[in-house]
């Protein structure tokens, strides 16, 4: 080895960043010398680039070529592993040959980087049922496909060999195949892995794949005028269940928020429930009014000391999201769902009540009028919406009002 190389040797194995330095530089471009650098976006990727002049060659306004080179993202690219790669780029360039030609990369298969966003996303999940379908969708119809592919040679042709055979067959979870294909995708070229347009967005805008005209899915409710009578049957049970699906049944709320309902959130003297958003589908805080009868059904529950108000089979853990479900089937109900209370309340909220929209539809806890009319909108129409649930309980309740 010569002493110019020495020296360039030398000068590759050090630099001004530290590991510690790598991990919490904040935003910018950040220099370790010799053309290296450490780049961290806005959202906290980290990567490296390289820049390098090179010999012999000149861009359009006739100076020497200078170009940058993504050579990985730090959280998988150690800083010695840059420093290494950025010697062999500067090598290159000085002997006249692009690196963007030449250089020898090691470039994750498209599986590595979809099980790396995957891990990194975990906590970003509100469910971790979630995240297990999110990394199942891609395992089942990306992986034995294009799993070991390097992600850089993914195009247009590896994406639709993914795609197609279950775009009209199984359309809702191609669309979410294509989606999470999207974002492995978008990460790879974030960390220096890939260039260009991503694939699916190619697919996407030039309309490769038909259209596919999606099936409403409704669950399947019970009619209004039925609840009475269906109320006094489940009244007329013990189980656990029963009371769970009485509650549901008056509140409109989701099986989830009901079955994950502890005592800490319930104010008897406020009578008042209020549902953290955690646990919510919108996200957000969403308190409920408690009606005499829905105290009725909960209060007694209390003697039990559980943390959960409707306790399962086992000490202080919530009733099965199944259990209401498998109570409908051995009443015999059939066509009906446990969802589907909601619906039935928001139909009797029209037709019957006369519910002005937005009160009905906050009782469900849905989003009302546009981010900017959400945004003025300071009062979930607690007071309002408590006149609502109590004509609702004493219709269900068969009482008169």
């Amino acid at each position: 080895m010569s002493g110019t190389e020495c020296g360039i040797f030398e000068m590759a194995i050090s630099g001004k960043l530290t590991k510690k330095l790598v991990e919490n530089l904040g935003k910018g471009r950040h220099g370790d010398g010799n053309g290296l650098y450490l780049v961290v976006d806005a959202s906290g990727a980290r990567r490296w680039i390289v820049r390098v002049v090179v010999k012999g060659q000149k861009g359009k306004t006739g100076a020497p070529l200078r170009t940058d080179f993504g050579l990985g993202g730090a959280d998988i690219v150690t800083l010695n592993q840059a420093r290494e790669r950025a010697l062999e780029y500067r090598r290159m360039a000085k002997q006249g040959l692009n690196p963007r030609f030449n250089a020898q990369r090691e470039i994750p298969t498209f599986a590595e980087i979809a099980q790396q966003v995957h891990i990194d996303r975990l906590p970003t999940w509100k469910n971790p049922k979630h995240g297990q379908q999110w990394i199942n969708t891609l395992r089942d119809y990306a992986f034995p496909k294009i799993g070991r592919m390097p992600v850089d040679s993914i195009g247009q042709p590896e994406a639709l060999m993914c795609l197609a055979p279950i775009w009209t067959e199984k359309h809702e979870t191609a669309k979410r195949l294509a989606q999470r294909m999207k974002v492995v995708l978008d990460v790879a070229k974030s960390k220096g892995f890939r260039d260009g347009e991503n694939p699916i967005t190619a697919i996407k805008e030039a309309q490769v794949l038909p259209k596919v005209k999606a099936k409403p899915n409704h669950h399947k409710a019970m009619a209004w005028q039925d609840v009475p009578a269906f109320y006094v049957d489940l009244s007329g049970r013990s189980a656990m269940a029963a009371k769970a699906l009485m509650f549901t049944c008056l509140t409109g709320s989701r099986t989830s928020e009901v079955l994950g309902m502890r005592w800490a959130e319930i104010d008897f003297d406020a009578k008042l429930w209020t549902c953290p958003a955690e646990r919510m589908k919108t996200g957000e805080e969403h308190r409920v009014p408690l009606t005499d009868e829905m105290r009725k059904i909960i209060e007694p529950l209390q003697a039990m000391q559980s943390e959960y108000v409707f306790e399962g089979q086992k000490r202080n853990k919530p009733l099965s999201n199944m259990s209401m479900l498998m109570l409908l089937r051995r009443m015999k109900v059939e066509g009906v769902t446990v969802h589907g209370f909601r619906s039935t309340f928001r139909d009797w909220a029209s037709e019957v009540a006369n519910a002005p929209r937005e009160v009905a539809e906050m009782s469900l806890a849905h989003k009302v009028g546009s981010d900017v009319e959400r945004a003025y909108a300071r009062s979930d129409l607690l007071e309002r919406r408590r006149e609502l649930m109590e004509s609702w309980s004493s219709f269900a309740a068969g009482e008169s009002k």
